[in-house]
Parts: C-alpha cells; sequence; structure tokens
C-alpha cells in the first residue's frame, strides 16, 4: 500500500513538473496568421523559379484552350454549313491533296545533277566509251537520263535524227511529269463550285423558312445566310490550299523541262565532237 502512494505521489509531480515545460514550447510557436500565410505566398511569388513554371504552366494551358477552341469552332462551323456539302467541299480536298502528294513525290525522285551527269557523259563520250556513257545513262533516274540515253543510242545516225528522236522522248517525259495535274486542276475548280452551291441550297432553304415564318425576321435572314455562306468560304480556302501546291508542282515540271532542254544541247554538242573526231 506504500509503494503504490510512492508511485501515485511520484505521477502527480511529473505531471506538474512536465505540463510548464509543454506550455512554454508551445508559446514558443508563432501562431499562423493571415499575415503569415501572406508572407510565405509573397516569398514564394518572389522565387523566380517558381514564378517562370507557373507562367510556363499558364502558357501551357492557355494554349490547349485556344487550340481545343479552334478544332471545336471549325467542327461546329463544318455541321452548320450543311454537312453534305461540306463533306463533299472535305472529299475535294483530300482527294486533291493526294494527286498533289503523289506529284510531288513523282519530281522529287526525278531530280538530279543534270550538270554532274552531262559532265560524266561528256567525259565517256570524248574518251569513245559510247557504252559505258549509255550504261551511266541507263543506271541514272529521271527524265534528262532517260532523253539523253535516247540520243546515245542513235549516235551513229546523223544529228537532225538525233535531236528530232530526243525531242519526241522529251515530249513522252514532259506528259509523264504532268500526268495527274488535269486532276488538280478539276479540284480546284469543283471546291468553289461546291462551296457555291451549298450557298444556293443555303439560300433557298432560308427563304423557306421565311415563308413558314410569314414574316421577314432578321434572325431568320441572318442566321439562313450565315450557314449558306459557310460553305462558300470553306470552298474557296480549299481551292486556295490545292492551287499554291498547283503552283509549287508546276515550277518542279519547269525546272525539269529546261534540265531536260539544256541537257540535250549538251549532248549534241559532245556527239558532235565525237563524230568529228571520227572515232
Amino acid at each position: 500500500m506504500r509503494e503504490v502512494m510512492v508511485r501515485l505521489l511520484f505521477v502527480v509531480l511529473l505531471s506538474f513538473v512536465s505540463v510548464p515545460t509543454v506550455t512554454k514550447a508551445q508559446d514558443s510557436i508563432p501562431p499562423m496568421t493571415e499575415d503569415t500565410e501572406t508572407a510565405g505566398a509573397s516569398s514564394l511569388d518572389d522565387d523566380p523559379l517558381v514564378a517562370d513554371e507557373l507562367a510556363a504552366y499558364e502558357e501551357m494551358m492557355a494554349s490547349k484552350e485556344r487550340s481545343e477552341g479552334f478544332y471545336k469552332a471549325l467542327k461546329r462551323k463544318f455541321i452548320e454549313g450543311n454537312v453534305g456539302f461540306m463533306s463533299l467541299v472535305a472529299l475535294a480536298l483530300i482527294l486533291g491533296l493526294a494527286f498533289c502528294i503523289e506529284r510531288i513525290i513523282y519530281l522529287t525522285l526525278a531530280e538530279v545533277d543534270s550538270r554532274r551527269l552531262m559532265e560524266d557523259i561528256d567525259a565517256k563520250v570524248s574518251e569513245g566509251d559510247i557504252e559505258g556513257a549509255k550504261q551511266l545513262a541507263r543506271d541514272t533516274r529521271g527524265p534528262v537520263a532517260s532523253v539523253c540515253y535516247q540520243g546515245l543510242l542513235r549516235i551513229h545516225e546523223d544529228i537532225d535524227s538525233i535531236d528530232r528522236s530526243m525531242s519526241s522522248y522529251g515530249q513522252v517525259q514532259l506528259s509523264n511529269l504532268e500526268k495527274g495535274c488535269s486532276w488538280i486542276t478539276l479540284f480546284i475548280a469543283i471546291a468553289p463550285s461546291l462551296g457555291f452551291l451549298g450557298t444556293v441550297i443555303g439560300m433557298v432553304m432560308a427563304f423557306d423558312q421565311i415563308q413558314e415564318a410569314g414574316d421577314i425576321n432578321p434572325t431568320i435572314v441572318a442566321e439562313g445566310m450565315k450557314v449558306a455562306l459557310i460553305t462558300t468560304i470553306f470552298g474557296i480556302i480549299v481551292a486556295l490550299i490545292l492551287q499554291v501546291f498547283y503552283n509549287y508542282i508546276l515550277n518542279k515540271i519547269e525546272a525539269l523541262t529546261t534540265q531536260m532542254e539544256d541537257s540535250s544541247i549538251t549532248l549534241l554538242d559532245s556527239i558532235v565532237k565525237y563524230k568529228r573526231a571520227g572515232k
């Protein structure tokens, strides 16, 4: 019993000693006030690293909202402009771009360093290695090498025959270069025509709505005209896009045609020298 009383007395004394200590420790911690929170936020804002990260994050979110907004706006306008006609305009764009891409790839592969090719062919012809010149022209891709090969095949004929043969074969190569361009021009003409057709039909539908309403309401007229003109806008945009690609293709064809003509003249000069040398 005595031991129990001693233990209880020891616990009570220990509690009185520890309570002030804890109280003092708690009193030493300053309370969180609004000023403290404001100071902490301002210290984060003053940090340049945190400020840069926040600015980058805000810019990323803003750009994401803009991109989503443009996509949604384009989708909404597409639906407003009568899905049937807008689908035809989109189909014209897809098919026109397909022909443009095919022509660009073909013309890019047809391009060679014509100056270097003619220097190598001229060197072989000057040495009398006609078979080597033919092999070089045969192994090189593109219309320039093909025209030169046709001229080398008739090297033992007169110059006029060689010239006519190269000119005729050059026309064949030019037709191959321009293959598919007529389809591109067709889609360039079709796209705005489909847009105008959709506009006319949209205006007829707007007048029908006015007739059903029995009154010329500006809201009805404005809504119908807006929907009608959307197809024309998209048709013109498609035609402009295809026209840019078409002009680029024409420039590449013109460059290849010039290379064929220059190479033909250079090869004829080499053949004339070869014949005069009597090799």
